[in-house]
């Protein structure tokens, strides 16, 4: 009797807990809905309206987003419309769908342009492939299939990864670079795998998820922002930083990006290494986190707390974790949940929400501090990870 009681109590307990949050997480796809909105709203303000200017950034002291040209070099330009996607998911709104058409539309040619970086999956797959998802568009599948073609020619298969910024090669002198960012880009390639495309392309994925497992991370588990390799034998040369404070830093977004793109491969290849390798990032990440759920854009800059902070890995981090929750039918994976939601409703304080002040969704990103770029502002991809934990967590409760 005792356990059916305490199994009733529990079931009430996750049925509460579900409704609430799933208000919250309704009153915040709201809030994206208003401003992506106000958003467009200021896009088309001018007299000559331009589908491939891309919102990129509202900086410190600005109002409105600066807008970026749809560019093979620009690789921020398919957040705009995944975020466009993204709310017509959430709300139905025809208009909307209708404006992430044309938008998404505009980055066409990069299906048929050489690959310029490895980029393509967060410009292709944020657009594109959130299209093809929601509407079954089979022009939109040959689109990506085509795209994932392009990025497998930057696959080194003496090293094992796919070469990240081919132009490093001549202005920096690095043989072969893999940056952890690229993590994010295999979704791409298991995607296309898995509807038509040649089963190479899962394992370039692997080999990729494989090498970077092995040379991209310290024993405390951060990662290198960048590894350099010797096209010759393959082998490391060493890891250094590129946006990050110092070579042996943890720089958050970067943590971010292999939190998430690990937490990808497991979906995609089921093989328990990743589901064991990405707790441990996931743990190191958590271990050094700051009480409100929002990181320094690095943990280790010496500033802090006089440092800035990072929306933008906090959205990535949340939406990774809220996946990962999923694969983990024990406590651990409750404690992601949990750690996602914290991260979630910080982010939705009036700390990090941009309101009536911007019409971005959060506030307080920072971009590329070695560069002084973009350094507490409003970015687009920290909008489009957010909506995208969001629905997640939605889903994620509608499931239970």
């Amino acid at each position: 009797m005792k356990q059916i009681i305490l199994g009733l109590s529990l079931f009430i307990l996750c049925s509460f807990t579900n409704k609430t949050d799933n208000k919250f997480a309704d009153k915040a796809l709201r809030y994206c809905s208003n401003q992506t909105i106000r958003t467009l709203k200021e896009l088309k303000a001018d007299s000559v309206f331009d589908y491939t200017m891309m919102p990129r950034n509202i900086l410190n002291g600005q109002s409105k987003w600066n807008c970026r040209k749809a560019a093979k070099e620009e690789w921020t330009a398919g957040f705009w419309p995944g975020v466009l996607w993204y709310d017509y998911e959430a709300t139905g709104d025809k208009k909307i769908k209708a404006e992430a058409e044309k938008y998404t539309q505009s980055l066409e040619f990069l299906s048929k342009t050489s690959a310029y970086d490895h980029d393509l999956g967060f410009l292709m797959f944020c657009s594109y492939g959130n299209a093809y998802r929601l509407t079954g568009n089979p022009a939109y599948k040959k689109i990506l299939l085509n795209t994932a073609d392009t990025l497998a020619t930057l696959f080194n298969p003496k090293v094992g990864t796919i070469l990240s910024w081919p132009r490093a090669v001549k202005e920096r002198t690095w043989p072969h670079n893999t940056i952890i960012d690229n993590m994010m880009n295999l979704e791409l390639l298991f995607w296309a795998a898995r509807n038509g495309g040649n089963h190479k392309l899962y394992d370039i994925a692997v080999s990729h998820a494989n090498t970077t497992m092995k040379n991209h991370f310290k024993p405390d588990y951060s990662c290198y922002h960048v590894v350099i390799y010797d096209t010759i034998t393959g082998k490391k040369i060493k890891g250094i930083t590129h946006q990050g404070y110092a070579d042996n830093s943890m720089w958050a977004r970067g943590q971010g990006w292999a939190i998430y793109g690990y937490t990808m491969c497991y979906r995609e290849t089921k093989d328990p290494i990743y589901l064991e390798f990405v707790q441990c990032l996931a743990d190191a990440y958590l271990k050094r986190l700051s009480s409100d759920y929002v990181p320094y854009w690095d943990f280790d800059d010496p500033a802090i707390p006089n440092a800035p902070r990072d929306a933008s890995a906090s959205a990535v981090v949340a939406s990774g974790l809220l996946e990962l929750s999923t694969y983990l039918n024990n406590a651990k994976g409750e404690s992601y949940k949990h750690a996602a939601i914290k991260m979630l409703q910080s982010l939705s304080s009036s700390v990090y929400q941009s309101r009536k002040s911007k019409p971005s969704f959060l506030l307080h990103s920072t971009g590329n501090w070695p560069n002084h770029s973009e350094v507490d502002a409003s970015i687009i991809y920290a909008d489009y990870y957010y909506i995208e934990a969001m629905l997640r967590l939605k889903r994620l409760n509608s499931e239970k």
